[in-house]
């Protein structure tokens, strides 16, 4: 009910290590990584309780916002004001990092499992690293938030694509709710402690993306405990898979493409039958989307499994190549429909999907077809809530 002072008791009372104002010092330089505009981190509340904490210790002018888009498009200037607000626009400076801008980049070595690690300068040279975002179960890396902040969030496109490489993607671990032991968490764990974060800052959301809870402090401390909250708050045991599962990407801002809707068809696939029908409703005002290389990989084998067969066989992965083997082994899983309003019938047969202009239609028809003992299974936040099977 009252989100300012949950922040603020949060940057006091972090989980462990000392209190945000304890760890800047006068005229050293500040980073703060936030999400892009495809999560609904709550910006305009969590960097104003930042500031508030350390405005008065360091300079405005030595503070940067960084924009953790990954390998994403950068945000407009009205979707940055959109995100943060206007006061903080104005207040200090705000950066969309670019993974393929080489100049914006420095080499950090090799960490984890052998990865090469360029991460974004103006993150590296600061005197102070901050991470701010929110924590949710995710599809492949286990949980959101923490360390991806840094990596993928403020990494170059190489450190990406071995990030999110076949192998990795691949592994029955890399999946929803697990961090230890996922090849993908491990190293983007590793990666952020040989690089250093200072402090970090993530929240959980409802399904009104309002704040529930807070979490502050130590990085790793601090992630593990958002994580299992997180699990007790979005995660749902399931005994027996369903014939049908209906899913969406939990509305705007994560619905706005395909390929972020891909996290809502994954979670249905933890308990669809194999051969059964997942439904999704997704708007995708922004298409494929048009920018980076999903669509043409995409569109560019027959058919799902030929799609996996020929990322196997290569040895060096594309970009957004990670989402299309997702997608592909949902598809070779269970017939999968999108209801979309943007999302033309054609554009959704070149991607392997169906067209589905009725949803309750859809499920009716499939109902019918699979006898009186179907069962279905809805999920309106779709990768908000992850059910997961149990014996």
């Amino acid at each position: 009910a009252a989100p300012a002072a949950v922040l603020r008791q949060a940057l006091r009372n972090p989980i462990a290590g000392p209190a945000l104002r304890d760890v800047v010092r006068p005229g050293q330089s500040v980073a703060i990584a936030v999400c892009d505009n495809t999560r609904p981190q709550p910006r305009q509340l969590m960097v104003p309780a930042v500031l508030d904490e350390i405005s008065d210790v360091v300079r405005l002018e030595d503070l940067t916002v960084l924009v953790a888009t990954g390998t994403h498009r950068a945000n407009t200037p009205a979707e940055l004001q959109a995100m943060l607000g206007p006061d903080v626009c104005r207040a200090v400076r705000v950066v969309n990092h670019d993974a393929r801008d080489d100049s914006t980049l420095v080499w950090c070595g090799r960490h984890g499992n052998d990865v090469p690690v360029w991460l974004n300068r103006e993150w590296v040279e600061a005197d102070v690293r901050i991470t701010t975002g929110f924590v949710e179960p995710h599809f492949f890396a286990g949980f959101s938030g923490g360390p991806k902040l840094v990596a993928p969030g403020l990494a170059g496109l190489a450190t990406t694509l071995v990030l999110h490489d076949a192998r990795r993607i691949g592994d029955p671990k890399a999946t929803w709710g697990v961090i230890h032991g996922n090849p993908v968490h491990d190293d983007v764990r590793a990666i952020a402690a040989a690089t250093g974060v200072d402090f970090a800052f993530d929240v959980l959301l409802n399904r009104e993306q309002q704040i529930v809870a807070a979490f502050a402090g130590e990085l790793f401390a601090m992630h593990d405990a958002a994580c299992a909250a997180a699990k007790e708050l979005a995660m749902a045991p399931v005994t027996d898979p369903y014939d049908i599962v209906v899913t969406t990407n939990a509305g705007y801002p994560l619905d706005q493409n395909l390929y972020q809707a891909v996290k809502g068809m994954s979670a249905a696939a933890e308990i669809v039958k194999p051969g059964g029908l997942i439904v999704c409703a997704a708007e995708c005002r922004d298409g494929f989307p048009d920018h980076g290389s999903y669509r043409e990989v995409l569109t560019s084998a027959a058919s799902p499994q030929a799609l996996l067969d020929d990322i196997a066989s290569r040895s060096e992965t594309v970009p957004d190549q990670w989402q299309v083997q997702i997608q592909a082994r949902i598809q070779s899983k269970a017939r999968v429909m999108v209801h979309s309003s943007y999302l033309a019938p054609d554009d959704l047969r070149a991607a392997h999907l169906e067209p589905a202009d009725d949803v309750e239609q859809v499920v009716a028809d499939a109902l019918a077809a699979a006898g009186d003992t179907a069962r279905v299974c809805v999920l309106p936040e779709g990768p908000q809530t992850i059910p997961y099977l149990v014996e």
